[in-house]
C-alpha cells in the first residue's frame, strides 16, 4: 500500500510540464544526504485510485502532468495508478521518480511518459548536475527510452 506524506504543482521536476507532484512516503533507499529524509518514514494518507481521484478533481485542470515522487517499496501500486491517470485522463502525462539505480524486473512503462531512475549520490549530485548518476528518460511508444537528463543542465 503506498502512503503519500504531500504534494505540490511544481515546474522543474519535468521539463516543459506543469505537474501535479505527490511525494509518496516509506521510501526503502535510505540514499545519504537526501533532500526529503522524512519520506523514509512510513507517514502520510493512503495513496490509491479513490484519494488520486479527489487530487485530480482538485488540480487536474492546473496540470499537464502527474509525477509520482517514490513508491519504490510498492513499484506495482505506481504502474497500477499510472494506468487509472491513463485510463481517466488519457492527454495527461505521468512521470516516476525512482531512486532506484535501475527499474523493477518486469516493469511496465506502458502508461508512463517520464521515468527518473537513480540514487541519490552526494558525490554526484541531482539531476542539474552534470556529474549525476541520476537519469530522467521520456519515454516513447510505452517502451523506448530517451535520456533527457540534459534538459536540466544549464
Amino acid at each position: 500500500m503506498l502512503k503519500y506524506a504531500d504534494y505540490d504543482i511544481v515546474f522543474q521536476e519535468i521539463p516543459n510540464e506543469v505537474s501535479l507532484a505527490i511525494n509518496i512516503s516509506n521510501c526503502p533507499n535510505h540514499c545519504i544526504g537526501c533532500h526529503s529524509p522524512y519520506l523514509m518514514k512510513d507517514v502520510g494518507d493512503v495513496l490509491d485510485e479513490q484519494s488520486l481521484q479527489l487530487l485530480m478533481d482538485k488540480y487536474g485542470h492546473d496540470v499537464t502532468c502527474v509525477c509520482f515522487m517514490g513508491g519504490d517499496a510498492d513499484p506495482n501500486s505506481v504502474a497500477t495508478l499510472a494506468s487509472f491517470v491513463k485510463e481517466k485522463y488519457p492527454s495527461m502525462k505521468v512521470g516516476w521518480y525512482s531512486g532506484k539505480d535501475q527499474l523493477p524486473e518486469f516493469f511496465s512503462l506502458k502508461n508512463f511518459d517520464y521515468v527518473k531512475i537513480g540514487s541519490y549520490r552526494e558525490e554526484c549530485g541531482p539531476l542539474k548536475s552534470r556529474t549525476t548518476n541520476q537519469r530522467l528518460y521520456k519515454i516513447h511508444e510505452g517502451k523506448n527510452l530517451q535520456d533527457i537528463t540534459e534538459k536540466f543542465w544549464k
